[in-house]
């Protein structure tokens, strides 16, 4: 597989832990860590089953792979996520030192990079957006026309 079959294939996973927020009533954002193509950490939003503001799911990810790993430095590990991290996701995914990051759709509204000028992630780290985008946003726009 090429680069882009792997990320697609780590990102319909990622899709699937996505799935499993939105039929808990989560806002359905799903994430995968991985490290030398095996995924090593996976997550789904939990804010309101934990009743916490910080359960997102590349936190649940970013969590499950340091403890996979047993330490909290991933630095040879990419992560998946369904939607563009949150100002709070990209600061725990700078410190976790993750080197690449891969995201499908957009967030006009809270997405790191509208909030913020300069990069929160590790000065090495690489950033690919639109990986499956339009299912990833597809998913988000279904959950929120239902809620109204």
């Amino acid at each position: 597989m090429n680069q882009e079959e792997i990320d697609i294939h780590f990102m319909r996973i990622a899709l699937d832990e996505a799935k499993k927020a939105y039929e808990a009533d989560e806002v359905p954002i799903g994430a995968v860590v991985t490290c030398g193509n095996r995924v090593i950490g996976r997550g789904h939003n939990l804010t309101e089953t934990l009743n916490d503001i910080t359960a997102h799911a590349e936190m649940q990810a970013i969590t499950a792979a340091a403890n996979t790993l047993g330490g909290k430095y991933l630095q040879d590990c990419t992560l998946y996520v369904t939607v563009e991290p949150c100002v709070m996701c990209a600061g725990a995914i700078g410190w976790s030192q993750i080197k690449r990051i891969v995201y499908g759709a957009f967030d006009q509204k809270r997405g790191y990079s509208v909030i913020v000028d300069k990069t929160p992630f590790h000065p090495r780290a690489t950033v690919l957006s639109g990986v499956l985008g339009e299912e990833c946003a597809m998913i988000m726009r279904d959950f929120f026309s239902r809620k109204r």
